[in-house]
């Protein structure tokens, strides 16, 4: 099986070294030429994980995607979700069919308000067989360091999933194979928004015990949002267990962890930085932000009681002073 990676990010970073690790050889895409240079000489990426070291010999680096298109069986999309569409633009459609197509895309793509595999639907007429999603709880920087982690591979081609599962399976990354393709997909988003939540709370001095409230009504606010939206899509719908890792444990680990970008940015909204500044200081992408105005947005339909999220998506996209925000937050937790 033939893998291509199409983005070189952390995450992007960390699932190459995965596959690598475990003896595949990939086809990267990489914008910049300058940056195949350097790993192609120092043998590992100069911008993300730089501990993270690759035998060139496994690298098929290129900066033309449609080579790395050409050559691939399963291609691994880990652009963040804001800049999915355009990476992937000059794709044509007839170059797609027959491949399978891994997420690891953690948002939904903000122009139209969707997840990866609706977008491909609608725009390549890609069939969701052949589409699966990667998942956490999982830091790159963790990865990079091979301390035991776990990945959650989910499609509704479950022979699929755990075959492509396999190929990732090594000393300190575990596989787990799930159906809910849909749902993982928009716990991902929400995960974020509230783990964006927790930073703000953190950033305006709530102690731990206010934030494992805080958490414990949002991994239950969060289970709202996917049983409402599996009625809204019943061919969807399977029953979850929605204590395992993909659920609450990525929602856990980046509400807590100071590997989160999420929290890392609502920390900076919380101590008085404005949305601009804060993104200017992190200098990468937050998914949180963005996708809290699109689930604000796609909640006009699925209609699920979320007002933690409400809350996040005032304080980001409406200006309400996050203190306030927080005042609101502390009457609705149980």
């Amino acid at each position: 099986m033939q893998f291509g990676m199409i983005g070189s990010g952390s995450w992007a970073t960390a699932l190459a070294k995965i596959l690598t690790d475990n003896g595949n050889t990939i086809h990267w895409w990489v914008r910049n030429t300058d940056t195949i240079g350097y790993i192609e000489k120092r043998r590992h990426n100069p911008h993300y994980l730089s501990g993270a070291y690759f035998d060139p010999s496994q690298l098929k680096l290129s900066s033309d995607i449609l080579e790395v298109v050409s050559h691939s069986d399963v291609l691994i999309i880990a652009v963040p979700s804001a800049f999915v569409e355009n990476a992937i633009a000059q794709i044509p459609a007839e170059m797609l069919k027959g491949k399978k197509i891994i997420s690891a895309v953690k948002g939904i793509l903000p122009s139209e308000n969707q997840l990866l595999n609706h977008y491909l639907l609608t725009h390549y007429d890609f069939p969701l067989s052949d589409y699966f999603a990667v998942l956490g709880p999982c830091h790159a920087e963790e990865v990079a360091s091979e301390k035991l982690s776990y990945l959650t591979f989910s499609g509704i081609d479950e022979a699929t999933a755990a075959n492509i599962a396999s190929y990732f399976k090594t000393e300190y990354l575990n596989t787990v194979v799930n159906t809910d393709v849909i749902g993982v997909q928009y716990a991902a988003v929400l995960k974020n928004i509230y783990a964006l939540g927790a930073g703000i709370a953190h950033g305006l001095e709530y102690g731990d015990n206010f934030l494992s409230v805080y958490i414990a009504n949002s991994a239950n606010e969060m289970v709202r949002f996917l049983r409402m939206l599996n009625n809204e899509a019943p061919e969807t719908a399977d029953p979850q267990n929605y204590a395992a890792s993909v659920y609450l444990g990525d929602l856990l680990v980046t509400c807590y962890s100071l590997y989160s970008r999420n929290r890392t940015f609502g920390n900076m909204i919380g101590k008085g930085y404005s949305v601009k500044a804060a993104q200017l200081e992190l200098n990468m992408v937050a998914e949180g932000y963005n996708a809290s105005r699109c689930i604000h947005l796609m909640n006009e339909t699925v209609k699920a009681p979320i007002p933690i999220a409400s809350s996040i998506f005032q304080i980001l996209w409406e200006h309400e002073p996050a203190v306030h925000g927080f005042k609101k937050i502390e009457t609705y937790l149980v």
